[in-house]
């Protein structure tokens, strides 16, 4: 009975000490973007603007290529670091989207 207890706590903290990491990363991470687009906005506006919109759309393409359907054949390397970055991009949106480091 003690042991299912002390698993049960240490699984339960384990999880706990994953989520407030992947937490803090994405906090971070938003805040470097934000601080990269200021500074970079500082400098040269439209070069911020093309760089900002590059990154939508290679974003764009990963989303796309991660939802359509499946076709026979290999998956090129460019479609799959971009289904990549997409699927890490995703996952960083939903652990910042509860981030309360405003």
């Amino acid at each position: 009975m003690i042991r299912g207890i002390g698993s049960f706590l240490k699984e339960l903290l384990g999880e706990l000490a994953g989520e407030v990491v992947l937490t803090v990363v994405a906090c971070l991470a938003v805040g470097g973007l934000a601080l990269a687009f200021v500074w970079g906005w500082e400098l040269s506006p439209l070069v911020t603007g093309g760089v900002g919109g590059a990154l939508l759309t290679f974003l764009a393409y990963g989303g796309w290529e991660l939802l359509r359907p499946a076709r026979p054949g290999r998956r090129g390397r460019l479609a799959g670091v971009a289904a990549a970055t997409f699927a890490v991009a995703a996952l960083f949106i939903a652990y910042a989207w509860s981030c309360t480091c405003s």
